[in-house]
């Protein structure tokens, strides 16, 4: 949940306005010109946007990978915050007021959202539940099949699946020819 709410307030930050420089033009209005985040350092967002597909694949993994995972996140929090002071160090913040501090700080904070996530992940990740195997494919020998023979259909699939064993024929001709008939597979 960190790593999800450190991309979100990175991406935010990333966007809002850094530095704010005036060009005065005799005879004319000034010319405002405005720099985000985002295009002082570009790879703030994606970095952020990286962050926030890593938080996706904690839930899909487990184990090893998670942890691994948390590792790779640790390291995406870190450039973040290195991306985040670098382009603010390279700004002259002119008239942007309290947003030149808070914009890069609030990306800083949301990196270390990031970086608690993924520290947590690498720690202790492999002891979360992980997602249900329920839609998985196992195969599951009969109770009564000799080592080597062929298995027949898979009891997680259910009796009146089309899975079978490897090297058989299923024949499916005749639900072909109810469907023709107009009958309704689904009753």
């Amino acid at each position: 949940m960190g790593c999800v709410a450190g991309a979100g307030l990175a991406t935010f930050a990333a966007t809002r306005v850094w530095a704010v420089a005036v060009t005065e033009r005799p005879g004319l209005t000034d010319l405002r010109e405005t720099t985000t985040g985002a295009a002082a350092q570009g790879w703030i967002v994606a970095l952020a946007l990286v962050a926030l597909a890593g938080a996706g694949a904690l839930l899909a993994t487990r184990g090893g990978v998670r942890r691994g995972l948390g590792g790779l996140l640790v390291l995406v929090g870190v450039g973040l915050a290195v991306a985040a002071v670098t382009g603010r160090a390279g700004l002259d913040p002119g008239e942007a007021g309290t947003g030149s501090i808070v914009w890069p700080a609030a990306c800083v904070a949301g990196s270390a959202l990031i970086v608690l996530g993924g520290l947590s992940a690498a720690r202790r990740g492999h002891h979360w539940p992980a997602m249900g195997s329920r839609y998985e494919r196992t195969k599951s020998p009969s109770p009564h099949a000799r080592p080597g023979e062929p298995t027949g259909p898979s009891h997680a699939a259910g009796p009146e699946s089309d899975v079978t064993a490897p090297g058989s024929r299923v024949d499916t001709r005749a639900a072909w020819d109810a469907l023709d008939r107009g009958d309704d597979p689904t009753t």
